[in-house]
């Protein structure tokens, strides 16, 4: 027998959701299959999941979902994310994952079949690295890196730069990426953003549920290291106002028969029916998105549904190369970076398989 400490982890009441997690400790001395973990309970009501009061119900209950190994415990340590319920079982209103769970089966996608078959998603998570110290620039949230002597010059030399004088963080940068890596999530890439504290990487492509479960957990890996450096990571669209770049959570998006012959036509008819749906998915797709979304700065406005072929600052960009095979994928530019991909994933599912009639425009 040996001792394991299950790092589990779900998402709070908050809007935005924010993570949260706590260890258990067992002793096993045989491999663990998903349905092996316990079920797990919290206190409800530090979480703004439950209400307090004398004589309140505060439990909620941990279902893990998604096992992984610990990167940051190494040996037979595991990370255990999980749905949160209510004491009786039945889904929290917190959980979107269940949510888009009930979608995929109704949509009868199958997720347990190779995922050539499947829809793709492709996520493009950008964040900012800030210090605790008050931001004397913007009013919205913390000092980004680099601004500490006073604000740099413009942006433009930041995006993939490289040098001390044009980056900052990259270490956590790396060892976010590497314990990605680690533990076998499907990151792609990472890279250097427009503003100075300011990173990417992509997760994908991943099927519908999974992707969205790796996609947490990711971020629960960025906010970890940082935390080792004191860094806090920002997922606020617009962690500096002025001319500088918000960040947003693009999401790339295909079908199977996108991807295969004469699949431009199908984006150019899904590319449709998210005009016809705009408000809907502005409403899932981020909190103060509209900070980031005016217009400028390589964004389309909220208020206004555009697209186009290879551009950025439109709400839908349909990259040269889909254009050139006549098939592949369609970029998504909305989601802020604070978005819930549960939310944004079952919105676009909901979308694309829908009978909402359309006008060829493209």
């Amino acid at each position: 027998m040996q001792n394991i400490k299950l790092e589990y982890i779900w998402l709070d009441g908050s809007n935005p959701q924010q993570l949260r997690s706590k260890t258990k400790v067992i002793k096993t001395k045989d491999s663990l299959k998903v349905e092996d973990y316990s079920m797990w309970s919290f206190d409800g009501s530090s979480t703004k999941q439950a209400e307090a009061g004398k004589g309140k119900n505060t439990d909620c209950l941990l279902n893990p979902v998604f096992i992984t190994k610990d990167p940051f415990r190494g040996d037979q340590n595991k990370l255990v994310f999980c749905e949160v319920l209510n004491p009786d079982g039945t889904q929290h209103k917190s959980n979107h994952r269940n949510t888009l769970q009930e979608k995929i089966e109704e949509l009868g996608i199958d997720e347990t079949i190779e995922k050539d078959e499947l829809p793709w998603f492709g996520w493009e998570q950008e964040y900012t690295l800030t210090k605790k110290d008050r931001n004397p620039f913007g009013t919205n949230g913390a000092l980004p890196l680099g601004f500490e002597k006073g604000e740099p010059r413009q942006q433009g030399d930041y995006y993939c730069g490289i040098g001390s004088d044009s980056v900052v963080g990259r270490g956590i940068v790396e060892e976010h990426m590497n314990m990605c890596m680690e533990i076998g999530l499907d990151i792609s890439g990472v890279n250097a953003e427009v503003m100075l504290g300011q990173w990417e990487y992509q997760i994908g492509p991943v099927k519908p549920l999974n992707g969205c479960d790796q996609m947490w957990v990711s971020r629960y890996l960025l906010e970890r290291v940082a935390e080792k450096y004191n860094v806090i990571v920002s997922l606020h669209p617009k962690p500096m106002t002025g001319d500088w770049n918000g960040s947003g959570c693009h999401v790339n998006f295909s079908t199977k028969e996108m991807r295969e012959e004469g699949g431009l036509s199908l984006i150019d008819e899904a590319v449709m029916k998210l005009k016809e749906t705009h408000k809907e998915h502005m409403a899932v797709y981020g909190l103060e998105n509209d900070k980031r979304m005016t217009g400028e700065h390589e964004t389309s406005t909220i208020h206004e549904f555009t697209h186009g072929y290879s551009t950025r600052d439109t709400s839908i960009r349909i990259p040269a190369q889909s254009i050139v095979d006549k098939k592949g994928y369609f970029e998504d530019r909305r989601p802020a970076s604070n978005c819930d991909p549960y939310q944004v994933t079952e919105r676009m599912l909901e979308t694309v398989f829908s009978e909402v009639p359309v006008s060829v425009e493209i």
